[in-house]
């Protein structure tokens, strides 16, 4: 039973939560296939993936429209058992609309594969596992990266196959994409992220979690509490409504623990709260806690580095 993933690319190259759908994939078949938008990383894309066929246009696609990538996708996915793609906006734009134009059901967010018909995936903002079983002739689902390990190979070799460009729909179209540039690690796929929540108190104190994370090349993230309040932009989300993560070290500043917020950083590896309410709900899942004031707590660990 063969297999088409649907990649995102960074910097020419599939991201990690790519890689980690093309794990989760293999779960599922060894006859992998994959679409890219990018023709000019076709290259670097076959030996990371190691795919059988990929599928590429001749020109950079990264600004297709959901209607133009389903349009593309409809008779593609005749040939395949599995429609994959990594959890995340770029795939909640165009999967549901595909499953709509299939008329099949979509498993968003799976998290575990227990064979080619059952899954798990979290609901209420992870704090239950659901176990769904699909008979549809064609299953469309998205991974969420966290839970599987990037795929690592650098011996693939692939059938480049070229797809006529998407026909472009007349009701709607792109206008523009903004992008935050930064030096530090992005957030999806850092091993390290520092998060401040609300009790950083505004956007100019957040340049002590900034400070913090440049002296360990971290990456740097917030609750939606600190989001909301003007603090940082939404890019640095993370939690039930931003971005899903599971670094090697998780620093959480300022951050009582608000369920939604836990929903997106629980699977770290290690854990560390820092908040000056010692019955902070972020306590309750940290591995290493510090009770005290940030503002006199954090420069005296940057000193330390």
């Amino acid at each position: 039973m063969s297999c088409l993933v649907v990649l995102e690319l960074e910097n020419g190259k599939p991201n990690r939560p790519s890689l980690a759908t093309i794990s989760a994939a293999k779960k599922l078949s060894q006859n992998i296939d994959v679409l890219i938008l990018d023709g000019k990383a076709k290259e670097d894309v076959a030996i990371l993936t190691d795919a059988k066929k990929i599928y590429y246009f001749s020109s950079n696609q990264q600004d297709v429209l959901a209607e133009e990538i389903v349009d593309i996708l409809k008779p593609l996915s005749s040939k395949y058992k599995f429609l994959l793609a990594p959890s995340g906006t770029f795939s909640k734009n165009f999967m549901p609309r595909l499953a709509a134009n299939l008329d099949k059901q979509m498993i968003s967010d799976v998290i575990n594969i227990h064979d080619n018909d059952t899954f798990d995936r979290p609901i209420y903002a992870g704090n239950a596992i659901a176990t769904v079983k699909s008979e549809e002739s064609i299953k469309l689902i998205t991974i969420r990266a966290t839970a599987f390990e990037p795929f690592t190979t650098k011996t693939g070799s692939s059938e480049f196959i070229q797809l006529k460009e998407p026909e472009k729909v007349t009701f709607n179209k792109f206008l523009e994409r903004e992008e935050s540039k930064s030096e530090r690690p992005d957030l999806s796929s850092a091993s390290i992220v520092i998060s401040g929540g609300r009790g950083i108190g505004s956007s100019e104190n957040f340049q002590i979690i900034e400070s913090l994370a440049d002296k360990l090349g971290a990456a740097v993230g917030a609750s939606r509490a600190a989001v909301d309040a003007g603090f940082i932009s939404n890019d640095y989300q993370v939690g039930q409504t931003g971005k899903v993560v599971a670094p090697q070290l998780y620093i959480a500043i300022g951050i009582s623990g608000a369920i939604q917020h836990l929903a997106g950083m629980k699977d770290s590896k290690v854990i560390v709260a820092i908040n000056k309410d010692e019955e902070a709900p972020i306590f309750q899942i940290a591995d290493y806690g510090l009770v005290g004031d940030l503002f006199s707590t954090i420069p005296e660990i940057i000193k330390l580095i």
